[in-house]
């Protein structure tokens, strides 16, 4: 199974409920699309800080679970730091591409862009992953 196949069958409730769809998967990269709906806004019709978070923790998530040791039993998040950059307005899909900056037997550190499909950066998000 390729790892943009492991992702695929994988059940993530949180990033379906965000309507995150992953496009591309490999052990250094992992990248995801989501679409800026209206419940995901706040005013002017702009993504909210919260959905632009959530989004890069699956991302990240998703990419440490496909470099996990075969013993471990899962991953959690243990910190985030979001820089925010611009905005991405209703309608538009946001691209987030995560590669790794640590990958330990311990912790795993990935860092997320988020950008509009036609390359406006929205955010950076460092996070930081516990390996279970």
């Amino acid at each position: 199974m390729t790892p943009l196949e492991q992702l695929s069958s994988m059940k993530m409730p949180f990033a379906e409920l965000k309507g995150v769809t992953f496009i591309g998967a490999e052990k250094d990269r992992v990248v995801a699309r989501m679409l800026v709906r209206p419940d995901l806004c706040t005013l002017h019709h702009t993504i909210h800080g919260g959905a632009v978070m959530a989004f890069a923790d699956s991302v990240a998530a998703a990419a440490t679970v496909i470099n996990l040791p075969p013993d471990a039993k899962g991953t959690t998040t243990i910190e985030s730091k979001t820089n925010f950059i611009g905005g991405a307005k209703e309608g538009m899909t946001v691209i987030a591409t995560a590669t790794p900056v640590h990958r330990g037997r311990r912790t795993q550190v990935w860092q997320t862009r988020l950008e509009t499909e036609d390359g406006k950066l929205v955010a950076v998000v460092t996070q930081t992953q516990m390996v279970l």
